[in-house]
């Protein structure tokens, strides 16, 4: 298994009379294994992005671990974990947020080379213009800065320098959201076509269950930061009451991170509240279980 996240807990707290606790990832276990893509779905306000970047160790957890090809990431400091990070990158729904509004996109996409001096100057045009033909970028496009760019030629460039470093291991953080309809077909064949080529393993967080569907090899769905459901062909037979809900509206409302004591003042199932199948031992926190190969965290199975 290439990464593992195992007992992930992040709690957020904030205000300075009164300390208020957010629970945005509570107690998640989690696997992708190499070349595999975990598709993770839920609302917004789920803990889907806080999730992909504790895997990354961009945010570390209150609690748990992280394991990258068999690395304890959680007990690595320094130098030792920078070595890791060249093999995991994160893609960002917002490309433009990736990318220096001062550098010219050839500079942008040429900096990974140059913090870890991994090419001279010849190398790295040469390298450059290889990532270009890859993502279907233009030479022109080298000079431009990112205000100058469309979004699809914005994430392309992102996507450049992304795999510039070749990582095994890439969170793509809701990569097509931001991105015309037409665009968005062509940024997920590029992604499936990288994966072919380089191998690569992704974490695909989006809240479209038809394209969660489409890229992924298992789907995972969050839900208030807990996994409630993860498997194969969830879609076609949802077991959690959350994923059934889900997969009737195919429309996922905001909905706002909550502390342990906000839900109904008991730390019983998360769902209990909107739940049509609840009784009384949903008063008690389901654990995960498994069910035909399926992973559910309900007290109906």
């Amino acid at each position: 298994m290439l990464v593992r996240g195992v007992g992930l807990r992040k709690v957020f707290e904030y205000g300075l009379i009164k300390k208020r606790r957010i629970v945005a990832v509570d107690n998640v276990d989690i696997e992708i294994g190499k070349g595999e893509t975990l598709a993770l779905v839920g609302e917004s306000g789920s803990g889907k992005s806080t999730l992909g970047r504790i895997l990354l160790l961009l945010i570390k957890p209150t609690s748990g671990k992280v394991l990258f090809d068999g690395l304890n990431l959680t007990e690595m400091k320094g130098g030792e974990l920078r070595k890791i990070r060249q093999r995991m990158q994160l893609i960002p729904q917002h490309p433009e947020d990736a990318l220096d509004p001062r550098w010219k996109i050839y500079d942008s996409i040429a900096e990974p080379l140059r913090i870890r001096k991994l090419a001279d100057k010849k190398e790295e045009k040469e390298f450059i213009y290889k990532l270009l033909e890859i993502v279907e970028l233009r030479e022109e496009h080298l000079n431009r800065y990112p205000h100058e760019l469309s979004g699809g030629e914005l994430q392309r460039a992102v996507i450049a320098r992304a795999i510039a470093l070749n990582p095994e291991f890439i969170v793509c953080d809701e990569p097509t959201s931001m991105l015309d309809v037409s665009v968005q077909a062509s940024i997920i064949n590029l992604f499936l076509d990288l994966q072919r080529k380089l191998g690569l393993a992704y974490l695909f967080i989006t809240h479209d269950l038809e394209l969660a569907n489409a890229v992924a090899d298992r789907m995972a769905v969050m839900y208030r930061g807990q996994i409630v459901e993860e498997g194969v062909g969830i879609l076609d037979e949802p077991l959690h009451p959350y994923t059934k809900m889900l997969l009737k509206n195919l429309k996922m409302e905001p909905e706002i991170g909550v502390s342990d004591e906000q839900v109904n003042g008991q730390k019983g199932c998360k769902f209990y509240h909107l739940c049509p199948e609840r009784s009384n031992k949903c008063l008690k926190p389901p654990e995960i279980v498994e069910m035909n190969g399926r992973k559910v965290r309900c007290h109906m199975y």
